[in-house]
């Protein structure tokens, strides 16, 4: 209850300002099929709309943005940043991913180049406090900057890069993506066995980037839903 009171008091604030900017990079590369392309927009859809993250993104004030990335010079910005304020403003951005066409098809996997879009994506967002790329794949970076050369100085920059490793047919990805990929304060990765997983994990994954530990009125939960949040 008391956790719930300082919930409630963090939105009726005038000054709130923009908590996280996430940007939601979406792996488009050869190995995805259509099939595999469809559970991903229509898992970040549903996971969007879930109660507890959506009321995550309304308490952040967060604002989202997303990419389609595959081989070098094949990274694009299909979702411009989308500020969330209230709860109306989710629906429409879980259609516009819903019915997103593909960039792409048939390329290589060249996670490195879509992390330095990301970094001048962020250029148009300065306000909020947390940036976070949030990048799903399939497969080890085989084309462009390796990511790795790239970790340090994302993380100097004061950004997050966590990961969602969809593990269907190259057991030990989780590992690669670990060593290699995420960075930056808080950093994770996540393991979807299958894609058929992608949509139950992408929904426990942004909870857990959006949700921010609080400790008003002793509440050590993730201030998205005091009462019933899961810890991290």
């Amino acid at each position: 209850m008391l956790c719930r009171l300082a919930l409630l008091i963090f939105l009726a604030s005038p000054a709130r300002a923009c908590d996280i900017a996430l940007l939601l990079a979406v792996d488009v590369s050869g190995s995805v099929d259509p099939e595999e392309y469809a559970i991903q927009m229509e898992g970040l859809a549903a996971a969007l709309q879930n109660s507890e993250v959506a009321e995550a993104l309304v308490v952040s004030r967060a604002r989202i943005a997303l990419m389609q990335w595959t081989g070098t010079s094949r990274q694009v910005i299909s979702l411009d940043w989308v500020q969330i304020t209230d709860y109306a403003d989710i629906a429409p951005l879980a259609d516009t991913i819903l019915t997103m066409p593909r960039a792409w098809r048939d390329y290589s996997t060249a996670i490195g180049e879509a992390m330095l879009l990301a970094v001048t994506a962020f250029d148009a967002v300065p306000d909020c406090k947390r940036r976070v790329i949030d990048i799903s794949g399939d497969g080890p970076s085989n084309e462009g900057t390796p990511p790795e050369i790239l970790r340090t100085a994302m993380a100097r920059s004061g950004i997050t890069v966590n990961a969602l490793v969809i593990e269907a047919s190259l057991p030990g990805l989780t590992d690669y993506f670990r060593r290699n990929v995420i960075t930056g304060p808080g950093a994770f990765a996540v393991t979807a066995n299958s894609y058929a997983d992608y949509p139950r994990e992408i929904t426990r994954k942004l909870l857990r980037e959006v949700g921010r530990p609080v400790t008003e009125a002793g509440c050590d939960h993730v201030i998205a839903n005091c009462d019933h949040a899961t810890r991290f």
